[in-house]
């Protein structure tokens, strides 16, 4: 059984025991988190599929630590006049694990 949902503005495609980075929800480690935003659900030959959100469909994550990303590099060049501009960036993550898919009954 595996879903789609949306969190933070982008899609994932989950399975139950799967761990998954997502933009930061602030929530403490430990904590249990509901997302209802389930845009499919597939369960061995059965296929649902929300217009645009499945009603009564939840998955139930665990919130496993708070983290952050890949540092991404910004630069700002301009040509002939010597002007050089480095900046970083780590974007900050929230470490889930899905614990349960529930489908609308």
């Amino acid at each position: 059984m595996y879903a789609v949902i949306k969190v933070g503005g982008k899609q994932y495609r989950v399975s139950e025991g799967e761990i998954l980075e997502i933009d930061k929800i602030e929530k403490k480690p430990g904590e249990k988190i509901e997302l209802d935003q389930v845009l499919l659900l597939v369960d061995k030959a059965e296929v649902q599929i929300g217009q645009p959100l499945l009603s009564g469909a939840k998955v139930t994550a665990k919130v496993l630590d708070q983290i952050k990303g890949k540092k991404i590099r910004i630069a700002r060049y301009k040509a002939k006049v010597r002007y050089r501009r480095v900046k970083g960036f780590r974007p900050q993550l929230t470490k889930i694990i899905i614990e349960k898919i529930s489908k609308n009954e």
